[in-house]
């Protein structure tokens, strides 16, 4: 069976601060990259975001989803079944609930496997990742992340 590879990163300029999010979806030799900016956000939500954008812009549920991020806040509270328990408590006093509400919908419609790759290790798309979500945070072309500015 093919395989998509969704390759994250976010970003943020301080924590809160300018952050992005950066991600490569391949597929049968093909690659797309995306990535976006936000005036004011959180490193935890710009990782989360990533994984969340390149669900989004998959056409077709057909195939094994493997996603590798440097993020332990991602893989750990997904793998480890944390977000589940999170959601059977209303997300009470955890950060980013729109976020994984979010997540929690689109995730209904895929078979994914996640895998942690460690971060500035020389992984070569997790780098380029990398290059776009600090890119992205650091451009002027920012969307407002208002969910976590009207909380903030």
């Amino acid at each position: 069976m093919a395989v998509v590879n969704l390759y994250t990163d976010g970003s943020s300029r301080g924590n809160p601060g300018p952050g992005g999010y950066g991600l490569i979806l391949e597929f049968q030799g093909k690659r797309k990259e995306i990535s976006q900016g936000f005036r004011r956000t959180t490193n935890n939500r710009m990782e989360l975001l990533a994984v969340i954008v390149g669900l989004e812009n998959l056409t077709t549920n057909k195939y094994i989803i493997c996603v590798y991020s440097d993020s332990k806040y991602v893989i750990d509270s997904i793998t480890k079944g944390w977000v589940f328990s999170w959601q059977l408590k209303n997300f009470k006093g955890k950060k980013n609930a729109d976020l994984w509400q979010r997540y929690l919908i689109l995730q209904a419609n895929y078979q994914i496997q996640f895998n942690w790759v460690k971060g500035h290790a020389g992984h070569p798309e997790n780098e380029r990742c990398d290059e776009l979500a600090v890119s992205a945070a650091l451009s002027t072309d920012h969307l407002i992340d208002e969910n976590f500015e009207n909380l903030g």
